[in-house]
């Protein structure tokens, strides 16, 4: 083994003829490619991202979905986990309401410092999407018709000390660190967005991509920006969901 590696460290940087024609071969070999026939790889993508498809929805089916619904405190109709099965850690009592679609690639946390097992409540028609996580310290409510676009956030406990010899000695955060976090219905948050504990966002407000929420935010309003402000104000007709009356309407 350390021959072969002696060897491969002459190629690379020696300045013998038979060194720099080595390298030169293998850097041609490294540029060689199959041409792509259509009429050979196109039937073979079609029949391979079919076959995939049919693995997906197989296992989704049969496996994540029955296996997640285990956790669930009550029953709930309609899930549809795409891409395994979030990530469940700590003490948490978990609530989905029917219609929801989440992400595989999410994570449910709960403090488990608290004195109350925390609860985590997601309302009906609800979409959560990738690489999304959160972390309840008390209490997280999610209404109905919230969307949470990738890589949300939500903060309900930090999981560490302020108190920096604390900290160091591995202990919990402390309770004025915890607070409960409220989406009422229609909320949508874009892609990378960060709440944090004891804030509440009002009904069909829009928080756009990569801001942070420090505060309550009111009903139908668009805020961005870290920390997050009010950008302007939207009605009900024209929020993301198409207009809460009209869902309020359907649902009825």
């Amino acid at each position: 083994m350390n021959n072969l590696q002696t060897l491969k460290q002459w190629v690379k940087t020696a300045d013998h003829p038979l060194a720099l024609t080595i390298k030169g071969l293998h850097g041609n070999l490294r540029q060689v490619e199959m041409p792509s026939i259509p009429l050979i790889y196109t039937p073979l993508r079609i029949t391979h991202q079919l076959i995939c498809n049919l693995f997906s929805t197989f296992i989704q089916f049969t496996y994540w979905t029955p296996m997640f619904k285990t956790r669930l405190s009550a029953p709930c109709r309609r899930l549809y986990l795409y891409g395994g099965m979030p990530l469940i850690q700590g003490s948490l009592a978990l609530e989905i309401s029917d219609d929801c679609r989440i992400s595989g690639h999410t994570t449910f946390s709960g403090r488990w410092s608290s004195r109350e097992t925390p609860i985590l409540k997601i309302g009906k028609n609800v979409g959560i999407g990738w690489q999304t996580t959160i972390a309840v310290g008390t209490k997280v409510v999610i209404g109905d018709n919230v969307r949470i676009a990738g890589r949300g956030f939500l903060a309900g406990y930090p999981g560490h000390p302020v108190d920096p010899i604390a900290r160091a000695k591995g202990l919990p955060d402390t309770d004025d660190q915890v607070g409960d976090i409220i989406l009422e219905r229609d909320v949508w948050l874009g892609s990378n967005v960060t709440v944090m504990k004891g804030v509440t966002i009002g009904e069909g407000t829009i928080v756009a991509a990569g801001s942070v929420v420090t505060r309550d935010l009111p009903a139908y309003v668009l805020a961005a920006g870290v920390p997050a402000k009010v950008i302007k104000t939207l009605t009900a007709e024209s929020d993301t969901t198409g207009g809460a009356e009209q869902l309020r309407k359907g649902a009825a």
